[in-house]
């Protein structure tokens, strides 16, 4: 891991996360009758349980709607989520202001094209390893592990490395 990550993870406050291709693996599974489901990784839900233990707060900013992600936002406890929105940095930016933050504060995982106006934009902007290749080459960084594949909680743990916290939460449960 660079020095220049853990640094700029020091300063984080806030830690956003987009959805398809991140929080899952991309795609988009529709049954007969309209309705779509998706498959979150439990490593990258522990990950984000983690983060917010040590006292870093959590939003979601997708481009879809799903009833899903309200779900899996509620079961995560993560209160910021808001989905259908592909102006991704006046959301962040409205956000920032309602916590009081600096894009300096804030840490955010993307994998596509409308994730990278906030990555360029943000103290720590990385994408998933399997990102749109033009996403990988503006980010801070860049996962080893691939969306809804570990991809968050290596960003999760990546935060709570650089501000010293990573022993503390996985010693909770020794």
């Amino acid at each position: 891991m660079s020095a220049d990550l853990l640094q700029r993870g020091k300063q984080i406050k806030l830690a956003v996360f987009d959805v398809d291709g991140v929080l899952t693996d991309g795609h988009l599974y529709f049954l007969e009758d309209g309705s779509e489901f998706k498959a979150f990784n439990t490593l990258d839900g522990q990950g984000i349980k983690m983060l917010m233990a040590a006292g870093v707060q959590t939003a979601i900013i997708s481009g879809r709607k799903s009833p899903a992600v309200e779900r899996r936002a509620m079961n995560l406890g993560i209160p910021h989520v808001y989905q259908g929105r592909e102006d991704k940095l006046v959301v962040l930016d409205g956000l920032l202001a309602q916590l009081g933050l600096s894009h300096e504060n804030v840490a955010y995982l993307g994998d596509d094209l409308p994730d990278l106006p906030v990555i360029r934009r943000v103290g720590l902007g990385i994408a998933v390893a399997n990102a749109a290749s033009f996403v990988r080459e503006h980010a801070h960084g860049v996962t080893q592990a691939r969306g809804g594949e570990g991809a968050a909680r290596e960003f999760c743990e990546l935060i709570l490395r650089a501000q010293g916290r990573l022993d503390a939460a996985n010693a909770a449960y020794l």
